[in-house]
Protein backbone atom coordinates (compact mmCIF):
# COMPACT_ATOMS: atom_id res chain seq x y z
CA UNK A 1 0.00 0.00 0.00
CA UNK A 2 1.22 3.52 -0.74
CA UNK A 3 2.61 5.41 2.21
CA UNK A 4 0.97 8.74 1.28
CA UNK A 5 -2.23 7.79 -0.55
CA UNK A 6 -3.66 4.24 -0.32
CA UNK A 7 -3.27 2.18 -3.49
CA UNK A 8 -7.04 1.85 -4.17
CA UNK A 9 -7.38 5.65 -4.11
CA UNK A 10 -4.40 6.04 -6.43
CA UNK A 11 -5.87 3.50 -8.85
CA UNK A 12 -9.16 5.38 -8.76
CA UNK A 13 -7.42 8.68 -9.56
CA UNK A 14 -5.45 7.00 -12.33
CA UNK A 15 -8.68 5.73 -13.86
CA UNK A 16 -10.05 9.28 -14.00
CA UNK A 17 -7.00 10.70 -15.77
CA UNK A 18 -7.85 11.29 -19.44
CA UNK A 19 -4.98 13.64 -20.26
CA UNK A 20 -2.20 11.14 -20.97
CA UNK A 21 -1.64 10.46 -24.68
CA UNK A 22 0.00 7.41 -26.33
CA UNK A 23 3.46 9.02 -26.33
CA UNK A 24 3.27 9.76 -22.61
CA UNK A 25 1.99 6.26 -21.89
CA UNK A 26 4.85 4.71 -23.87
CA UNK A 27 7.47 6.84 -22.08
CA UNK A 28 5.93 5.92 -18.72
CA UNK A 29 6.18 2.21 -19.55
CA UNK A 30 9.81 2.62 -20.61
CA UNK A 31 10.62 4.60 -17.50
CA UNK A 32 8.99 2.00 -15.28
CA UNK A 33 10.91 -0.84 -16.95
CA UNK A 34 14.19 1.03 -16.47
CA UNK A 35 13.33 2.26 -12.97
CA UNK A 36 13.85 5.88 -14.00
CA UNK A 37 12.86 8.72 -11.64
CA UNK A 38 9.73 9.86 -13.50
CA UNK A 39 6.70 11.57 -12.02
CA UNK A 40 3.35 9.80 -11.94
CA UNK A 41 0.66 10.58 -14.53
CA UNK A 42 -1.52 12.14 -11.82
CA UNK A 43 1.27 14.58 -10.94
CA UNK A 44 1.69 15.21 -14.65
CA UNK A 45 -1.97 16.08 -14.96
CA UNK A 46 -1.63 18.47 -12.02
CA UNK A 47 1.33 20.18 -13.71
CA UNK A 48 -0.60 20.65 -16.94
CA UNK A 49 -3.68 21.98 -15.15
CA UNK A 50 -1.65 24.49 -13.13
CA UNK A 51 0.37 25.64 -16.16
CA UNK A 52 -2.84 26.08 -18.12
CA UNK A 53 -4.60 27.87 -15.25
CA UNK A 54 -1.96 30.61 -15.04
CA UNK A 55 -1.57 30.93 -18.81
CA UNK A 56 2.10 29.99 -18.66
CA UNK A 57 4.23 30.92 -21.66
CA UNK A 58 7.69 30.45 -20.07
CA UNK A 59 8.41 27.40 -17.91
CA UNK A 60 11.63 26.25 -16.25
CA UNK A 61 12.19 22.64 -15.20
CA UNK A 62 15.00 21.22 -13.08
CA UNK A 63 15.45 17.52 -13.81
CA UNK A 64 14.48 16.53 -17.36
CA UNK A 65 15.20 12.78 -17.17
CA UNK A 66 13.82 11.48 -20.51
CA UNK A 67 11.25 14.24 -20.98
CA UNK A 68 8.13 12.76 -19.37
CA UNK A 69 7.29 15.61 -16.98
CA UNK A 70 8.46 18.11 -19.59
CA UNK A 71 5.87 16.84 -22.06
CA UNK A 72 3.14 17.34 -19.47
CA UNK A 73 4.36 20.91 -18.96
CA UNK A 74 5.08 21.83 -22.58
CA UNK A 75 1.68 20.50 -23.58
CA UNK A 76 0.14 23.49 -21.79
CA UNK A 77 2.24 26.04 -23.70
CA UNK A 78 0.84 28.10 -26.57
CA UNK A 79 2.64 28.34 -29.90
CA UNK A 80 5.75 30.40 -29.29
CA UNK A 81 5.94 29.33 -25.64
CA UNK A 82 9.14 28.01 -24.10
CA UNK A 83 10.04 25.18 -21.74
CA UNK A 84 13.65 25.43 -20.58
CA UNK A 85 14.61 22.14 -18.94
CA UNK A 86 17.91 21.19 -17.26
CA UNK A 87 19.42 17.70 -17.16
CA UNK A 88 22.80 16.55 -15.83
CA UNK A 89 23.01 13.30 -17.81
CA UNK A 90 23.79 13.79 -21.50
CA UNK A 91 22.36 10.42 -22.57
CA UNK A 92 19.05 11.14 -20.85
CA UNK A 93 18.95 14.61 -22.36
CA UNK A 94 19.38 13.11 -25.83
CA UNK A 95 16.49 10.71 -25.23
CA UNK A 96 14.41 13.58 -23.89
CA UNK A 97 14.91 15.58 -27.09
CA UNK A 98 13.76 12.55 -29.09
CA UNK A 99 10.67 12.22 -26.91
CA UNK A 100 9.82 15.92 -27.21
CA UNK A 101 10.01 15.51 -30.98
CA UNK A 102 7.75 12.44 -30.84
CA UNK A 103 5.22 14.49 -28.87
CA UNK A 104 5.35 17.31 -31.45
CA UNK A 105 6.77 19.76 -28.91
CA UNK A 106 10.38 20.17 -30.05
CA UNK A 107 9.69 23.70 -31.29
CA UNK A 108 8.93 24.97 -27.78
CA UNK A 109 11.49 23.03 -25.69
CA UNK A 110 15.16 23.73 -25.03
CA UNK A 111 17.08 21.01 -23.16
CA UNK A 112 20.17 22.25 -21.31
CA UNK A 113 22.82 19.73 -20.26
CA UNK A 114 25.04 20.26 -17.25
CA UNK A 115 25.12 21.27 -13.59
CA UNK A 116 21.90 23.05 -12.63
CA UNK A 117 23.59 25.48 -10.25
CA UNK A 118 25.94 26.78 -12.94
CA UNK A 119 23.28 26.91 -15.64
CA UNK A 120 20.77 28.76 -13.47
CA UNK A 121 23.32 31.48 -12.78
CA UNK A 122 23.18 32.31 -16.51
CA UNK A 123 19.45 31.80 -17.15
CA UNK A 124 17.32 34.93 -17.55
CA UNK A 125 13.80 35.11 -16.14
CA UNK A 126 11.10 35.75 -15.45
CA UNK A 127 9.29 32.41 -15.67
CA UNK A 128 5.60 31.83 -15.10
CA UNK A 129 6.13 28.36 -13.62
CA UNK A 130 9.16 26.50 -12.30
CA UNK A 131 9.15 22.74 -11.64
CA UNK A 132 11.84 21.51 -9.25
CA UNK A 133 12.48 17.77 -9.53
CA UNK A 134 16.25 17.57 -9.62
CA UNK A 135 18.94 16.55 -7.13
CA UNK A 136 17.31 16.61 -3.69
CA UNK A 137 20.47 17.93 -2.05
CA UNK A 138 20.21 21.01 -4.29
CA UNK A 139 16.61 21.83 -3.39
CA UNK A 140 17.57 24.32 -0.66
CA UNK A 141 20.71 25.78 -2.33
CA UNK A 142 18.68 26.56 -5.48
CA UNK A 143 15.58 27.93 -3.73
CA UNK A 144 16.43 31.64 -3.64
CA UNK A 145 17.66 31.62 -7.23
CA UNK A 146 14.46 29.96 -8.41
CA UNK A 147 12.34 32.49 -6.53
CA UNK A 148 14.33 35.29 -8.16
CA UNK A 149 13.64 33.79 -11.61
CA UNK A 150 9.90 33.51 -10.93
CA UNK A 151 7.50 36.34 -11.82
CA UNK A 152 5.15 37.71 -9.15
CA UNK A 153 2.09 35.47 -9.18
CA UNK A 154 4.12 32.64 -10.73
CA UNK A 155 4.25 29.10 -9.36
CA UNK A 156 7.16 27.11 -7.93
CA UNK A 157 6.15 23.43 -7.90
CA UNK A 158 8.34 20.88 -6.14
CA UNK A 159 8.04 17.10 -6.34
CA UNK A 160 8.95 14.46 -3.70
CA UNK A 161 8.52 16.75 -0.70
CA UNK A 162 7.03 13.95 1.45
CA UNK A 163 9.66 11.43 0.35
CA UNK A 164 7.53 8.31 0.99
CA UNK A 165 6.67 9.76 4.38
CA UNK A 166 10.29 9.63 5.55
CA UNK A 167 10.38 13.37 6.26
CA UNK A 168 8.16 12.54 9.26
CA UNK A 169 10.49 11.01 11.90
CA UNK A 170 9.40 7.53 12.91
CA UNK A 171 6.51 7.34 10.44
CA UNK A 172 7.98 4.57 8.30
CA UNK A 173 11.09 2.45 7.96
CA UNK A 174 13.66 4.48 5.98
CA UNK A 175 14.51 3.23 2.51
CA UNK A 176 16.00 6.42 1.03
CA UNK A 177 19.41 7.98 1.51
CA UNK A 178 19.37 9.72 4.90
CA UNK A 179 21.19 12.76 3.50
CA UNK A 180 18.51 13.24 0.85
CA UNK A 181 15.79 12.91 3.48
CA UNK A 182 17.40 15.59 5.65
CA UNK A 183 17.81 17.82 2.60
CA UNK A 184 14.11 17.56 1.72
CA UNK A 185 13.01 18.15 5.32
CA UNK A 186 15.19 21.28 5.45
CA UNK A 187 13.81 22.45 2.12
CA UNK A 188 10.23 22.03 3.30
CA UNK A 189 10.94 24.27 6.29
CA UNK A 190 12.64 26.91 4.15
CA UNK A 191 9.99 26.80 1.44
CA UNK A 192 7.06 27.24 3.81
CA UNK A 193 8.81 30.03 5.73
CA UNK A 194 10.05 31.92 2.66
CA UNK A 195 8.87 35.54 2.87
CA UNK A 196 8.22 35.78 -0.88
CA UNK A 197 6.17 32.61 -1.18
CA UNK A 198 2.76 31.34 -0.16
CA UNK A 199 2.94 27.55 -0.07
CA UNK A 200 0.58 24.56 0.21
CA UNK A 201 1.51 20.88 -0.07
CA UNK A 202 -0.68 18.33 -1.82
CA UNK A 203 -0.25 14.73 -0.57
CA UNK A 204 -0.46 13.36 -4.12
CA UNK A 205 1.88 10.44 -4.87
CA UNK A 206 5.18 11.43 -3.17
CA UNK A 207 4.03 14.91 -2.14
CA UNK A 208 3.84 18.02 -4.33
CA UNK A 209 4.48 21.50 -2.91
CA UNK A 210 2.83 24.40 -4.75
CA UNK A 211 4.13 27.87 -3.94
CA UNK A 212 3.00 31.17 -5.44
CA UNK A 213 5.33 34.15 -5.47
CA UNK A 214 3.87 37.13 -3.67
CA UNK A 215 3.49 40.51 -5.39
CA UNK A 216 6.61 42.56 -6.02
CA UNK A 217 7.63 45.61 -4.01
CA UNK A 218 6.54 47.81 -6.89
CA UNK A 219 2.95 46.73 -6.32
CA UNK A 220 2.92 47.62 -2.63
CA UNK A 221 1.95 51.33 -3.06
CA UNK A 222 -0.96 50.27 -5.28
CA UNK A 223 -2.10 47.71 -2.73
CA UNK A 224 -1.89 50.29 0.06
CA UNK A 225 -3.94 52.78 -1.99
CA UNK A 226 -6.59 50.15 -2.66
CA UNK A 227 -6.66 49.28 1.02
CA UNK A 228 -7.22 52.92 2.02
CA UNK A 229 -9.93 53.31 -0.63
CA UNK A 230 -11.68 50.18 0.60
CA UNK A 231 -11.57 51.46 4.18
CA UNK A 232 -13.01 54.83 3.10
CA UNK A 233 -15.85 53.16 1.23
CA UNK A 234 -16.69 51.02 4.23
CA UNK A 235 -16.88 54.11 6.47
CA UNK A 236 -18.87 56.26 4.04
CA UNK A 237 -22.59 56.93 4.48
CA UNK A 238 -24.37 56.71 1.12
CA UNK A 239 -27.86 57.06 2.59
CA UNK A 240 -29.61 60.13 1.10
CA UNK A 241 -32.53 60.00 3.51
CA UNK A 242 -32.07 62.96 5.94
CA UNK A 243 -34.21 61.19 8.54
CA UNK A 244 -31.52 58.56 9.13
Amino acid sequence: MGQIVPDPVERYLSGLNRLADPVLQDIARTGGAEDLPLIDAEVGALLRVLATAIGATRILEIGTAIGYSGIWLAGALPAGGLLLTCEMDEARARRARENFARAGLADRVNVLVGDAQRMLAKVAGPFDLIFQDGDKKLYTPLLDRLVALLRPGGLLITDNVLWSGEVVPGFTKPTHNAEDTRAIAEYNERLNAHPQLLTATVPLRDGVAIAVKRGSAELQPILETLSRATHTLRQADFNDDPRT
